[in-house]
């Protein structure tokens, strides 16, 4: 006779193998039956990679029986004398190594506050990845070798982690995808160069750190990722905002074009506004760093604690620039694309709707046109009629469009439909362009006043495309939300599988193309379609104004 229980199997979603052993065991008649159950419960599973077994754990997510693996070392860790070196290989273990539990992660201010870490607290030894995987999978017998996705937070290069709830690989790997997310050095301690540094350097180079840390975890993958079952010839690379911007530097970098297949990039790119500085700029920034922490010497800095070097950072600005270091990028990642030097691998990205507020534009002035007159000629001065132009004011609902549009564009709309222009026209691949446009819901507690956004924000939809709309328990999701996420996120799947968002059941997605004077996007939203962007023209005004101009904000 069997035993019922208070809850139904389907509750195991998202739990780990304890949780199932629960049910096996509740459901258990006698003794002896509760030992045969515990003697048909999966053991936890194992891996050998390059460096040594490692051990994850089970969980059940959408009726798919998943393998996680957390924390687990992909190179050494970057402190003492490794501290502003690039990562060196993680040394070899005897025994099994647990990876149930999130690394450490890099060392950051508490900067946003969307960010809701698993962590095992933060540390500058930090250099981790996690892995979640399909179960039923392994090096010796696979049915089929699976794709697989390297994901790359964002924050600006000063904050986030591979364990953040909203990256979770779950919902992804749940559809047959190795998922990978990957922590890499942040602020003074992933971009900080000095004269000293590339002096030290057997090629002369300095900074970068963080995305040299990236380049190590896509080498890890292309030699451990089989072991998971999944396929080194078909890795895609993928990141939200900073996350984004590496990617588009990882397709110029002749350390890392040669290693993946496809890649990724939500709302932004290493151009201008937000191109690399120089190698010398990065120089003379870090040291004006070093003087104001009082370090005479490169021994005098690596002997400071990570606390007091972190803290040192919480009124500086413009400490976390990828720069032109002659070894990781040898040129400005735009004169790469424009001479199509590349990785030549299909590419899928695309912005928001409400990149930037309006506010930022008017300085917390009402939205009138006068306003906005004035704002245009305080930011673009004797070009302010051409952007005026461009993006019109003649009343308070138009400024509030057009003051949201341009502030995105400047922000980081404009590097990511630059990049998208570049790699159409020189990438030798198709190239897939999206423009978000679901605002999220209202919130569950909202504060007194507080309304729903009006559009889709900066970071709006990395839940939407991984899956993860139940991680982020903020908003009260609605029937609409979960429609665009389902399409969100099957596009993305398919993508990671074939190098084309294109599938059954999801709304047609053409590759980019000159169409009715403008090019083809795709607006993905409860009700996905395409449509003619002839925002163009706004483009080459902002394209030709950062040629000579620094970001007006």
């Amino acid at each position: 006779m069997m035993i019922s229980i208070p809850f139904p199997a389907g509750r195991c979603l998202r739990r780990s193998a304890a949780c199932m052993l629960a049910v096996l065991l509740a459901n258990a008649a006698s003794p002896d039956a509760r030992a045969a159950a515990l003697a048909t419960v999966p053991a936890a599973p194992r891996v050998q990679v390059a460096a040594g077994a490692i051990e994850g754990k089970l969980a059940r997510v959408d009726g798919v029986t998943l393998r996680e693996f957390q924390g687990i070392p992909y190179a050494a860790p970057p402190v003492g004398a490794l501290r502003w070196k690039p990562p060196q290989p993680v040394a070899h273990w005897n025994g099994t190594r647990p990876a149930q539990r999130f690394g450490p992660r890099c060392m950051q201010l508490p900067l946003f506050g969307d960010m809701v870490f698993r962590a095992n607290g933060m540390s500058e030894d930090c250099l981790y990845l996690n892995v979640w995987a399909p179960a039923g999978f392994s090096a010796s017998r696979m049915p089929a070798k699976l794709p697989v996705l390297v994901y790359f937070y964002g924050g600006g290069f000063v904050a986030g982690d591979g364990s953040e709830l909203r990256y979770d690989g779950a919902s992804l790997a749940a559809r047959g995808i190795v998922t990978v997310t990957v922590n890499y050095r942040l602020g003074v301690f992933g971009f900080f160069a000095l004269p000293a540094l590339a002096e030290e350097s057997p090629l002369h180079a300095a900074g970068n750190y963080g995305l040299l840390d990236q380049v190590a975890a896509l080498r890890w993958v292309q030699a451990n990722i089989a072991a998971f079952g999944g396929d080194p010839a078909r890795v895609t690379i993928a990141g939200e905002s900073a996350g984004s911007i590496a990617v588009s530097a990882l397709m110029a970098s002749p350390l890392s074009k040669h290693l993946f297949a496809r890649a990724i990039g939500e709302s932004g790119a290493l151009i201008a506004p937000i191109a690399p500085v120089t190698l010398a700029q990065a120089q003379r920034r870090g040291a004006a760093f070093a003087g104001r922490v009082g370090a005479r010497t490169l021994a005098d800095l690596r002997a400071l604690p990570a606390a007091q070097l972190l803290q040192a950072t919480s009124n500086q600005q413009g400490d976390a620039d990828a720069d032109i270091d002659g070894w990781f990028l040898t040129e400005p990642p735009a004169a790469t694309f424009a001479r199509g030097a590349q990785a030549h691998v299909p590419l899928l990205l695309g912005s928001n709707s409400q990149e930037d507020s309006y506010t930022d534009i008017l300085q917390r002035r009402s939205p009138t046109p006068a306003h906005y007159r004035a704002a245009l000629e305080r930011l673009f001065g004797r070009q302010a009629a051409r952007a005026l132009a461009l993006y019109p004011g003649g009343s308070d609902a138009e400024v509030m469009r057009s003051a949201t549009a341009l502030a995105g564009d400047v922000f980081i709309a404009h590097s990511t439909w630059r990049w998208m222009d570049l790699q159409r026209r020189t990438g030798k691949a198709p190239v897939y362009y999206y423009y978000f446009a679901r605002p999220r819901p209202a919130k569950r507690h909202p504060a007194p006043g507080e309304r729903p956004d009006a559009g889709a924000v900066h970071s709006g939809e990395i839940e939407y495309a991984l899956g993860n709309l139940d991680t982020n328990r903020v908003y009260a999701w609605t029937p609409a939300d979960r429609r665009t996420s389902k399409t969100m996120e099957g596009y993305f799947a398919q993508f990671i599988r074939t190098g084309n968002p294109n599938g059954a059941g999801l709304p047609h997605w053409p590759a980019v193309r000159a169409s009715g004077g403008g090019l083809l996007r795709q607006v993905i939203d409860a009700h996905t379609h395409t449509e003619v962007d002839r925002g163009a023209a706004r483009q080459a005004f902002l394209q030709q104004y950062f040629a000579t101009h620094a970001s007006p904000f």
